[in-house]
């Protein structure tokens, strides 16, 4: 049965029981000292194994129809496809795939998205050691786990203040520190366009103006830099 975004968010730190066998694990993370601590990280359980590195979504996508791990630590910020967008693209081929996201993004939204897209636990960089090894046995045994910190920031996300498509590329040009009429330019569409949109991002992000909404945008993980 499919875990929702919302059950995931309840989901407890009790620690899982010990596999068996071996848990078999890729790591997608695109800054190679980053890779090595935490393949080092790894290498001291007997019973997990790396079994494949990625430094690009691109490339975790085909190492993982290769090597097929039971469980992915996933970064969210990779160079070309997102840590989001990979893990979409492997769940395409492969439905039960299992995810955890590693990340220095806390967010709410990038919470979100990332559950929404799959993944089964998220863990941020800095936390100990430890809780990275209990999220790997978690999600390899079928379950969700995810630390009180990021259960609170998913907890206090406002329903119905998402961005569509659209509505992000006229807030990464507004963090650009571009006029409407120059954002009018760059997308293709009429300044009137560009203004209604704007209106609505502040409506959604509740700000009275374009620097809190980029503001609380990167607070939220609704941008990135």
């Amino acid at each position: 049965m499919k875990t929702s975004a919302h059950s995931r968010s309840t989901a407890t730190l009790d620690s899982p029981a010990m596999p068996h066998g071996t848990i078999k694990l890729m790591l997608v993370e695109d800054h190679p000292i980053m890779r090595i601590g935490i393949a080092a990280l790894v290498a001291m359980r007997e019973n997990f194994q790396l079994v494949a590195q990625a430094g690009s979504g691109e490339e975790a996508v085909l190492m993982h129809s290769e090597h097929h791990p039971d469980v992915t630590l996933m970064d969210l910020r990779l160079t070309g496809m997102s840590g989001v967008e990979t893990i979409r693209a492997i769940r395409r081929r492969s439905p039960k795939a299992r995810f955890i996201i590693l990340t220095t993004y806390e967010g709410d939204e990038d919470v979100h998205q990332a559950l929404q897209a799959g993944a089964s636990g998220y863990v941020i960089k800095g936390m100990p050691h430890d809780t990275l090894m209990n999220a790997i046995l978690k999600v390899h045994s079928g379950g969700a786990f995810l630390p009180p910190r990021v259960r609170r920031t998913l907890a206090a996300r406002t329903p119905g203040t998402e961005l569509n498509a659209k509505e992000r590329d006229v807030l990464v040009r507004i963090a650009q520190g571009k006029s409407n009429k120059e954002i009018a330019s760059e997308l293709g569409i009429a300044e009137i366009t560009v203004k209604c949109r704007v209106s609505t991002i502040l409506d959604r992000l509740n700000v009275n103006d374009r620097t809190q909404a980029v503001v609380i945008a990167l607070q939220r993980g609704l941008l990135h830099f």
